[in-house]
């Protein structure tokens, strides 16, 4: 039976301290000649305590290999330990844009396995990881999960088409359909029929491949957790030469059509937070936009 909680090699372990003072869950302790122990069961699993030894004396069997990336050449590759350069870093944001215009082409598997690895060195409330990715790796499955979509939302029209129904719910205090046909009710009319007469895609805007992050309702913090697994392929996706683009017309079918769980199989316990198209962007950025000037109320006494 594979141990919880990390396992220390007494004879490795140099007394330094660094794993009890990085332990999140204090359940590291310490005997006579400082040599550390596991003094707890309560372990939330992070690996803290690994990646910190200096001695290698601590090994934690209930996590697998570090992420690594298998469609790049790392034969190049610096040392971990070495900091990114920032300015890269933010280069890498900055040039990221939801692409709408994909090449028809399909997406490299490898790609997408190094976008799932990228995805899981997200944070995730006490350490749960409890996301679910679910790909879909060819266009025939990003239309037909398209197809599920549209129906929905052409139901939604229908009723949104109504006054007296608008009016009626509106008055009852449920001015969610109001709302939604003074927003978004032409624009998805006009998808609707741009894909019924010549299949020109909205939605998904002909990306070849996506990927459906949802995350187990039971964790601490589910919609954080897979959105910050998402920013993640957000980024990756940049660094790899792909468009992305979050879909959420999609997630917000989703969570009011049970069909559209059942078309991909998923659990009750599951919810998708979001779906990101992908594919070989068929459009060359030449600079970067800027953005909305940001305005921090810097609370320095409260």
């Amino acid at each position: 039976m594979t141990s919880k909680v990390p396992l220390i090699d007494q004879q490795r372990c140099i007394g330094c301290g660094a794993c009890r003072s990085i332990c999140p869950d204090r359940i590291i302790g310490a005997g006579s000649s400082d040599k550390a122990f596991i003094d707890g069961e309560s372990c939330m699993q992070c690996g803290h305590c690994y990646a910190v030894c200096p001695a290698e004396a601590v090994s934690v069997p209930f996590l697998s290999s570090a992420p690594e990336l298998t469609s790049m050449d790392s034969g190049g590759a610096t040392s971990w330990v070495d900091p990114l350069p920032s300015q890269m870093l933010m280069e890498i944001m900055k040039q990221r844009r939801s692409c709408r215009l994909y090449k028809d082409k399909p997406v490299d598997r490898a790609l997408i396995d190094d976008l799932l690895q990228a995805a899981v060195t997200a944070p995730s409330g006490t350490n749960s990881q409890g996301w679910k990715f679910l790909v879909l790796p060819n266009r025939e499955g990003v239309i037909r999960l398209g197809e599920v979509t549209a129906d929905f939302y052409r139901r939604l029209n229908r009723k949104a088409a109504k006054p007296m129904m608008r009016s009626v719910l509106k008055l009852l205090g449920y001015p969610a359909l109001h709302n939604y046909y003074e927003g978004y009710y032409q624009k998805v009319q006009e998808a609707l029929k741009g894909w019924d007469k010549s299949r020109e895609d909205r939605l998904f805007h002909g990306a070849p491949a996506a990927i459906i992050v949802a995350a187990d309702r039971r964790s601490s913090c589910p919609a954080e957790d897979a959105l910050l697994a998402s920013q993640n392929i957000l980024l990756m996706a940049e660094a790899l030469d792909l468009g992305s683009c979050l879909i959420g017309y999609v997630v917000e079918a989703a969570r009011r059509d049970p069909s559209i769980n059942r078309l991909l199989d998923l659990d009750k316990n599951y919810r998708i937070h979001s779906v990101v198209a992908l594919g070989y962007p068929a459009v060359n950025w030449m600079r970067p936009v800027g953005r909305k000037a940001v305005k921090p109320e810097i609370l320095a006494s409260i």
